[in-house]
C-alpha cells in the first residue's frame, strides 16, 4: 500500500507522514505532495489509490484535486483532512463523490486518535467515516426542508456569477418561469425578504441580498464561485 499526502502546509504533511505511518505498519511508501495540482500528477504517474487529501490549497484545491483523481480512477480512497465544515465544502465534496466510492472526512480539530482510526477504515476496512459535525452540516443541508435543493444551489451560485435569469435558464435547461420560482423559493429559505425594521421595503437588491447572505453563513464560500467560474469558462470555450 502507498498513500499520497496532498496538504500545503510543511508541519501539517510531517504530521500527516508520522500518522500514516503508525496507523497503517503496512503502508510501502508515503508520498507528499504540497498543492492539489502536485497532487493530481503524483496520483496520475504512480497510480496511487490511497489519499490524504487537504481542502483549501493554492493551485489547485482538494475538491478540484479529488475530483480530477476520481474522474481518473474512481476507486481511490481519499480521506479529506480539513479544517473547514462549512457548507460550501461539504455541499462540494458529496458533488465529486462517485457511486459506491469510499472516502471520509476528518477535521484537524479531531484527535490523532481519530485520525488514525480514520485511515485505517477508510484504506483498510473500506469504510466512509464523517466526523459528526460534518455530518451534521450534511443532514442540515439535504435532510432540512429549510436546506437548498441542489438546483436551488447551482442557480445560487450562477447569481453569484453575475449570470442572468435568462442566462440561467438556458445553462441549467430550465424554463425561465422555472428559474425565476426557485429564485423565489431560494430568497425564502436565506431570509433575504425579513427587513431590518419599519419603512425599509426597497432597500435590497434580491439577487445581492442573497449572495451576501450565503457567503456570511457559509452556504458558498470562494472556492466554490472560484469552481463555478472555470466550470463556466470552459462551457464556454473561453
Amino acid at each position: 500500500m502507498n498513500v499520497l499526502i496532498v496538504e500545503d502546509d510543511a508541519l501539517h504533511r510531517a504530521f500527516l507522514n508520522e500518522a500514516v505511518r503508525a496507523a497503517l505498519p503496512e503502508c510501502g511508501h508515503v508520498i507528499e505532495a504540497e498543492n492539489g495540482l502536485k497532487g493530481e500528477g503524483q496520483a496520475r504517474t504512480l497510480r496511487v489509490e490511497h489519499v490524504v487529501m487537504d481542502l483549501q490549497m493554492s493551485e489547485r484545491n482538494g475538491i478540484e484535486a479529488a475530483r480530477t483523481i476520481w474522474r481518473e480512477r474512481p476507486d481511490t480512497k481519499i480521506l479529506f483532512w480539513s479544517n473547514y465544515s462549512d457548507e460550501a465544502y461539504v455541499r462540494g465534496v458529496a458533488r465529486i463523490v462517485p457511486e459506491g466510492a469510499t472516502y471520509g472526512y476528518v477535521l484537524k480539530s479531531a484527535s490523532e486518535e481519530r485520525l488514525k482510526l480514520a485511515l485505517r477504515s477508510v484504506f483498510v476496512e473500506s469504510q466512509c467515516v464523517i466526523d459528526r459535525e460534518v455530518r451534521g452540516i450534511q443532514q442540515k443541508t439535504f435532510g432540512n426542508s429549510l436546506g437548498l435543493t441542489d438546483v436551488e444551489y447551482e442557480i445560487l451560485v450562477d447569481v453569484a456569477l453575475g449570470l442572468t435569469d435568462k442566462a440561467i435558464a438556458k445553462r441549467k435547461h430550465l424554463s425561465l418561469r422555472s428559474v425565476q420560482n426557485r429564485l423565489q423559493q431560494l430568497y425564502e429559505k436565506l431570509g433575504v425578504y425579513e427587513t431590518p425594521g419599519q419603512g425599509s421595503e426597497g432597500w435590497f437588491n434580491l439577487r445581492t441580498r442573497a449572495v451576501a447572505v450565503a457567503l456570511s453563513r457559509k452556504v458558498l464560500n470562494a472556492s466554490a464561485i472560484e469552481r463555478a467560474e472555470r466550470d463556466l469558462r470552459q462551457s464556454a470555450g473561453v
